[in-house]
C-alpha cells in the first residue's frame, strides 16, 4: 500500500510509519520541513507527485498536531486560538481536500486523524484547543459522508493523550492513567484495514477503553 503520513516527524509519526514499513508498505512521511501544510497549492503540488509516482493513495494518516490553553476560561488568549485553527483545522482541510481523489482510487483508502476526549469534555482552560478539536472531527464527519458512496472511510482515533518510550524513560514508575502508547496508535490505524469501509467509515474509535 501507500501510506501518506503528515506530521510524520514526531513520536507518533514515527511508530505509525514503522508499522506499516514492517508490513512492506511504501511510507510517505511529510512534516513541515518537507511541506507547508498551511499553503494549500503546496499541499496540492505533493498531492500531484504522489499521483504522478504511485496513481493513487491507500492511507492518509494526519497527525499534525499541538496545544495551548490557560487555567481558567477567562484568561483564555484567542492567540491560541489562531494557532490551533490552523495547526489543527487549516491543516487537515488542505490534505484531505488535496488527498480525497486518490483516497477513492484505491480500493481500500483511508483517511485517519488522532482526536482527544477533551473534544468531549472541554475544561474551562482548554476552551481553544477542545473548540478546534471539535471542528475537526466535524470536517472529517463530512470527508466520511462524502465517501459513502466509494469503498474509502474516514475514521477518528481518540485518545485521552498520547504516551511514548522517551516520556516513560523520563518519568520512570509513572502510571500515565489512560494514556495510549504510540504503537498501540500505530496498531489501531493498520487494524483499519481489516474491516470493509462501510463499518468504519464516519467513526470514532475510543483508544482509552
Amino acid at each position: 500500500m501507500i501510506i501518506l503520513i503528515t506530521g510524520g516527524a514526531g513520536p507518533t509519526g514515527q511508530a505509525v510509519a514503522a508499522r506499516f514499513a514492517k508490513d512492506g508498505h511504501t511510507v510517505i512521511s511529510v512534516d513541515k520541513d518537507d511541506v507547508d501544510l498551511l499553503d494549500r497549492s503546496a499541499v496540492q503540488e505533493l498531492a500531484s507527485r504522489v499521483e504522478a509516482e504511485h496513481g493513487r493513495v491507500d492511507g492518509v494518516v494526519h497527525l499534525v498536531g499541538g496545544w495551548r490553553g490557560g487555567k481558567t476560561f477567562a484568561e483564555t488568549d484567542l492567540d491560541d486560538w489562531d494557532a490551533l485553527h490552523n495547526l489543527l483545522v487549516r491543516t487537515l482541510q488542505h490534505v484531505s481536500l488535496a488527498f480525497e481523489p486518490l483516497l477513492r482510487k484505491s480500493g481500500k483508502g483511508r483517511f485517519v486523524i488522532v482526536s482527544a476526549k477533551a473534544a468531549e469534555r472541554p475544561t474551562a482552560g482548554g476552551a481553544c484547543y477542545a473548540a478546534a478539536k471539535a471542528a475537526s472531527e466535524a470536517w472529517v464527519m463530512s470527508l466520511a459522508d462524502g465517501l459513502r458512496d466509494s469503498s474509502a472511510a474516514a475514521t477518528i482515533l481518540v485518545v485521552k493523550a498520547l504516551l511514548n518510550d522517551a516520556m516513560i524513560a523520563a518519568k520512570p514508575g509513572a502510571a500515565f492513567a489512560g494514556f495510549t502508547h504510540v504503537n498501540t496508535l500505530a496498531d489501531a490505524v493498520a487494524g483499519l484495514y481489516d474491516r470493509p469501509g462501510t463499518q468504519i467509515n464516519g467513526t470514532r474509535l475510543d483508544l482509552t477503553q
